[in-house]
């Protein structure tokens, strides 16, 4: 073994000498260098045979390559080539180097560990050669005068046959052509801080996933990662983009998703073995390569290249110094890879408008910003769906009023004004819709996106079962669309993105009569099973009171008599427990009266007043009790009309318009009702009439509230403020001493 060493060390440095390239003299005469650490200070020498076969080869390859030649004649993919090879030397050295440093070659030690790392330097040679060669390989083809190049390099590496991976590589490599990568995104606005943090963790040697719906500009936040100085300067042209759009994942192959790659890679391979092919391409620098729509090869149905592509992702994502970026519609991500996986959030308001006036020139953005900022809103900024609303706009020459107008009119079918993903968001919803595990999912996946986008809060995680009891498999499907990014978990809720929401609910049957019914069922027995304690039916109220609410203007408008029970008692939890506005009111007042369920519309009307005079919204009230009260006067409910005029009453005191108060409560008492009315209706007037009274100082304290004090209901309130309106008037009964 030292006689063998001796010989190709010298054979080395004679070669070196002979060779007119600095470069390849560079590289012998590394080789040299960790050869002659080997002999002097190795004791298990004979581990080193394969390299030292190896590094013969490198001579002698590097020797009929270069003879006769000139650096200007030996350009292009072998000086590529050559420089590779360099790399993995100088690693060599450099290791051989500092383990003698640290006298780690001064003591024995095991065997076992030697081998294990010289085999680590053998595999290393073998990578960088298999790509040295076919690189070299490539560059005899640019002309026939150079073809003897090809033959001496292949009889050269014939030489030494452990080294038939290299030929093997040589020999199915096609050719050779520089990759081009896509320019960075000309109109990328509001991505700069994810940009800067996704940048840091591929410097830091990370492997990003980059997840979202269709349109989210994933690829365009890919594109311009590649293109950052710092990931410039650290990969240089060793990053690639692989893309993997416009494949049908139903037929897709593993020979497709790898023979896609090494066309990234700008090789094109032929034989077996890919994956070694191309970790030998990878392995020779550090290197950055985007999976750009990664969903094509993750949804493969093809039971072949749902086996062999992900543990290919997981092997490459393993070479040392070679770093993934992978943008997916999917989260079923290829296991095995340490993956950061980061959600793509909409845009910003500010970035939207940008985008927008950045294809949209027929009004100034001062005048048209407004109206455009609430269109905006609604697409949830969108990038895609931004772009596509402000091409449709710009190219049909819309001022801002008529965009408006058409997408009142037509909803997302204004963002379809060209084919292909790119241009329309049908053709990107399609393609999502299309993906197989959405297809394997057959009715119950439309029926659960119908569903989730009919409610405006989408569909309560917790309670999805008991909600679609018919779709035996909801959490399963949930889980499904939402790995699809067609839905996303939030708040407890399966939620939809507003552009996805527009299209399942434009282009898509709405939810099914069944699914109805159930979301009925449920929500109508909670809604009913309520009592005014904040128990598990009320939390429920609360929790879903959105989607409940979108239950009920339904079927207020087209079954208003099955619903006016359940719609006075969801006004009443949200009066008790959540105070606030209600898309129920125009729904009520639309109702189209029915002799047979006045008095039920009426209590609508009368809870809806309620839940205003909580809001603090006077008018408001003060028009659903007029509505109600006329409702109960034609129904003859007087005790009714009684209610709503003490509440007319208690508006106008409370506004402390005491007269307009006094005025009601007394003309109720001149009115046809009030000979109808209970002595308990009677009381309750009488009652709320002194309550007005005592702050006008009109009669004495001795007269207030003396006419309800003997009601069993009224009587003992009234001797509270009795008492309490003596007080008020100075403890005594005199007029003039208040005065």
């Amino acid at each position: 073994m030292i006689q063998l060493l001796s010989f190709t060390i010298s054979a080395i440095n004679l070669t070196k000498e002979a060779i007119p390239i600095a470069l390849a003299k560079g590289v012998l005469g590394t080789i040299a260098n960790f050869l002659t650490l080997a002999e002097t200070v190795i004791k298990n020498k004979s581990d080193f045979l394969a390299i030292v076969k190896k590094c013969e080869t490198i001579g002698k390859v590097l020797e009929r390559a270069t003879q006769d030649a000139t650096k200007d004649d030996l350009q292009g993919s072998f000086w590529y080539a050559l420089s590779d090879l360099n790399v993995s030397v100088n690693r060599i050295n450099s290791e051989v180097a500092s383990k003698k440093e640290q006298g780690f070659w001064k003591r024995l030690f095991s065997v076992t560990i030697d081998h294990d790392r010289i085999v680590g330097w053998e595999n290393d040679l073998d990578r960088f050669l298999a790509l040295f060669n076919v690189r070299l390989y490539n560059f005899t083809q640019t002309s026939t005068a150079e073809s003897h190049l090809k033959a001496e390099a292949i009889a050269g590496i014939a030489i030494d046959l452990s080294f038939g991976r290299a030929m093997a590589c040589l020999s199915d490599a096609i050719r050779y052509r520089p990759p081009m990568l896509p320019p960075r995104p000309s109109m990328f606005y509001g991505r700069g801080d994810l940009v800067a943090e996704l940048t840091d963790l591929v410097v830091n040697d990370e492997h990003i996933a980059l997840v979202g719906p269709g349109g989210m500009g994933k690829s365009s936040l890919a594109k311009a990662i590649l293109h950052e100085p710092l990931i410039t300067e650290k990969f240089a042209d060793r990053r690639f983009f692989v893309t993997y759009d416009g494949l049908d994942p139903s037929t897709i192959t593993f020979e497709t998703f790898m023979t896609r790659f090494a066309g990234a890679l700008g090789i094109e391979f032929a034989g077996a073995d890919l994956v070694r092919q191309i970790s030998t391409i990878l392995g020779s620098a550090s290197a950055l390569v985007v999976l750009d729509n990664a969903e094509t090869f993750e949804e493969a149905s093809g039971s072949s290249a749902l086996g062999e592509i992900p543990p290919a992702i997981a092997e490459i994502a393993d070479i040392p110094g070679v770093i993934l970026i992978l943008t997916s519609r999917s989260r079923r991500n290829a296991p095995n890879v340490l993956w950061i996986t980061k959600d793509i959030p909409p845009l910003d308001l500010s970035s939207a408008q940008a985008v927008f006036f950045q294809i949209y020139h027929h009004a100034s953005r001062s005048d048209a910003e407004e109206d455009i900022k609430n269109l905006l809103g609604e697409l949830e900024f969108h990038p895609l769906s931004i772009n596509l609303l402000a091409n449709a706009a710009q190219q049909n020459g819309w001022s801002p009023a008529t965009l408006l107008k058409r997408w009142g009119k037509k909803g997302s079918k204004v963002l379809d004004h060209g084919k292909g993903k790119l241009q329309s968001l049908s053709d990107t919803m399609r393609l999502s819709l299309s993906s197989p595990s959405i297809q394997d999912l057959g009715e119950d996946g439309l029926h659960a996106l119908t569903v989730i986008a009919f409610l405006p809060q989408g569909l309560n995680d917790t309670l999805a079962s008991d909600l679609l009891p018919s779709l035996l498999q909801i959490d399963h499907v949930c889980d499904v669309l939402c790995r699809q990014s067609l839905v996303y978990h939030q708040d407890g809720f399966v939620k939809m993105l507003a552009p996805i929401r527009h299209y399942v609910r434009d282009s898509l049957p709405p939810p099914g009569p069944t699914c109805l019914q159930e979301i009925r069922d449920f929500y109508y027995d909670i809604v009913q099973q309520w009592s005014k304690k904040r128990d598990g039916h009320a939390g429920i109220i609360i929790s879903d009171h959105l989607n409940i609410e979108r239950i009920v203007a339904l079927d207020l408008a087209h079954a208003p008599e099955e619903t006016y029970c359940v719609c006075w008692q969801f006004l009443r939890c949200l009066q008790w427990h959540l105070p606030r506005p209600t898309t129920l009111a125009p729904a009520i007042f639309n109702i189209v009266e029915n002799s047979s369920t006045r008095t039920l519309q009426a209590r609508c009307l009368q809870h809806l007043g309620w839940l205003f005079v909580e809001l603090s919204q006077y008018a408001e009230a003060i028009k659903a009790f007029h509505a109600a009260q006329g409702l109960y006067l034609t129904a003859d409910d007087h005790e009714n009309v009684a209610s709503c005029v003490v509440e007319f009453a208690e508006i106008y005191r409370c506004q402390g318009r005491f007269t307009q108060s006094q005025q009601v409560l007394q003309d109720l008492q001149l009115s046809e009702s009030w000979k109808y009315l209970s002595d308990t209706g009677k009381a309750r007037v009488w009652y709320f009439l002194d309550l007005t009274r005592l702050f006008t100082f009109a009669p004495s304290a001795d007269e207030l509230f003396m006419k309800s004090l003997e009601d069993r209901n009224w009587g003992l309130s009234s001797k509270i403020s009795h008492q309490a309106a003596k007080l008020y008037y100075g403890g005594t009964s005199s007029r003039s001493r208040c005065s």
